[in-house]
């Protein structure tokens, strides 16, 4: 289990924002440099993953969603999400990591060597903890992309897919072109759910795993799958949703939207916590060898290094940030 910790303040070396992957490995190499690090999350552990969809298989291999020199096991060539999540926690209750899940870092104040972190837990209390250097490795996936068209507040809109059984025999519309999008599509109509998908491209995207691409493409070849290619939404209701195609604007019968429109980092956390964006990309300046921002003792890690260019780093290459930062750390703290 992860080492238990006291209420809700203290003081260590290292507080670092987020319980992902990277997080978890930033933690690690910490300790093992004798580091002391305290790790929020606002969820629980591995946060982005535990969204996935649930029966999720990775495409990649056990090996590079390693950290801590841990080995991950699966029973196929490539892990699922639940075997993910199984290692992650394994892997926290290995190095007794202090990870205070739930509780949500507010605002970072102060300056190198003397940060005060502001956090609420789920049940409301404030926290208040110091530390010498932060660390902030929040990920991607806590900030859907809004379609801002009027009734995306509805309920019945979702913008994170986990399994098709609540849909059964319903009227669904999947919005996106992309790998996410063509499954929560699939595995809606297997479920037997009436499936309408629209994108705003003229065909969908390329880079859909190569096992999925052509079974979208012959669902809706068939008819199975009603697509409507270079459309976008204006208005959902609770009925309806409405649409403007190369055709002019329908109006289609509509229980549940799956707003398969993609994440973005928290770009209003980085810039409250004194982080400069660059204003065409959103990356975050850093020191490219070490990772500190320009506001000195905070460093990024994972895929928040590379702004709103999310498909440039992943778990297979943001888990070794960690190293480096830990290295940068480590030789400070012992010369101050």
């Amino acid at each position: 289990m992860s080492s238990p910790h006291p209420p809700q303040n203290g003081t260590f070396d290292v507080a670092v924002v987020g319980a992902g992957p990277t997080g978890l490995s930033c933690a690690i190499e910490l300790k093992r440099r004798g580091v002391s690090a305290v790790v929020f999350d606002k969820g629980c552990v591995v946060n982005s993953l535990y969204h996935y969809p649930t029966h999720m298989t990775f495409f990649t291999t056990p090996e590079l969603l390693e950290i801590g020199d841990l080995p991950m096991t699966a029973v196929r060539e490539k892990p699922t999400r639940a075997e993910a999540l199984k290692y992650y926690r394994r892997v926290a209750d290995h190095y007794r990591l202090d990870i205070r899940q739930y509780e949500r870092v507010d605002d970072i104040q102060g300056a190198d060597s003397g940060f005060s972190v502001a956090t609420t837990n789920r049940k409301g209390a404030a926290g208040d903890y110091e530390a010498r250097k932060i660390i902030i490795a929040t990920g991607y996936y806590d900030v859907p992309v809004l379609m801002n068209v009027p009734g995306e507040d509805l309920p019945k809109v979702l913008h994170y897919y986990k399994e098709p059984h609540p849909f059964y025999d319903c009227d669904v519309t999947v919005i996106g072109a992309k790998n996410s999008a063509a499954i929560a599509a699939l595995e809606v109509y297997r479920a037997g759910g009436r499936v309408t998908l629209i994108y705003r491209d003229a065909k969908l995207s390329d880079r859909i795993k190569y096992w999925i691409l052509p079974d979208i493409q012959n669902r809706v070849k068939n008819g199975e799958i009603k697509a409507y290619a270079e459309t976008s939404v204006l208005a959902i209701t609770e009925d309806t949703i409405r649409v403007a195609t190369p055709d002019g604007e329908k109006v289609l019968k509509n229980d549940f939207v799956l707003a398969m429109t993609g994440y973005s980092p928290d770009l209003a956390f980085l810039r409250r916590c004194g982080i400069t964006l660059e204003p065409e990309t959103q990356k975050p300046r850093t020191n490219a060898e070490t990772l500190e921002s320009e506001r000195p003792g905070v460093y990024l890690a994972g895929v928040i290094v590379a702004g709103m260019h999310t498909n440039e780093i992943f778990i297979e290459n943001g888990r070794f940030h960690g190293i480096a930062i830990a290295d940068d750390i480590a030789s400070k703290l012992n010369t101050a």
